[in-house]
């Protein structure tokens, strides 16, 4: 799946033409340059490494790979597959890769929100004050373990613990409108990640 890797803005809303007010996300997508070529000669398959973002310091080893493409060290680099037509080492692809009205997916890291409760973390609904004299335990777990046998809590319970700061990918996002002067994508729904994080978006 070809694509390119992009920076999320923020999100806003449009009007449709029906006067449907919608939901939608604003990405910087591209200009992406092309820092390595993949053939079946060499490598086995076809594929394009595309880098995003100069990067500010960075090592040799980076510097040097970014060197024969003729670009600085790049802060994002991503392999994709299935370009179609004839690219060449330090190329340029921008947004004008993608095209209104068309479906893609989207991947991310979700936004960290740290060390959480059953409730937030797994929706749970809690013990509840309604009987039983209950006090102050209205978001607590309830009963985790089983009984004299076989005496332990099982693997995959769902309780408290560190949530989000994940990979997240939604699939089906439309694109609602490409400012190629801007590099910008404009897509229908919500993106994971926070502002200003990396995504990649494949059609």
């Amino acid at each position: 799946m070809s694509g390119l890797i992009g920076k999320k803005i923020g999100m806003t809303s449009i009007f449709d033409e029906n006067g449907k007010n919608i939901p939608c996300t604003v990405i910087q997508a591209g200009p992406c340059v092309i820092t390595q070529v993949r053939t079946n000669e060499v490598d086995g398959y076809e594929a394009l490494q595309l880098g995003f973002d100069d990067k500010k310091t960075a090592n040799k080893a980076a510097t040097g790979h970014a060197k024969k493409a003729g670009v600085a060290a790049q802060q994002k680099v991503v392999e994709f597959q299935g370009f179609e037509g004839d690219y060449k080492l330090g190329d340029t692809i921008n947004v004008e890769h993608f095209k209104e009205g068309e479906f893609v997916d989207i991947s991310g890291t979700s936004k960290g929100k740290g060390f959480q409760g059953v409730v937030k973390r797994h929706g749970f609904g809690g013990v509840g004050q309604s009987t039983h004299g209950q006090h102050n335990r209205l978001r607590a777990p309830g009963s985790i373990g089983a009984a004299s046998y076989p005496a332990r809590v099982f693997k995959g319970m769902r309780m408290a613990g560190r949530m989000g700061g994940e990979k997240v990918k939604v699939e089906n996002l439309r694109v609602l409108k490409v400012v190629a002067e801007k590099n910008l994508l404009v897509v229908k729904g919500c993106v994971p990640g926070h502002k200003n994080s990396y995504v990649i978006i494949r059609k």
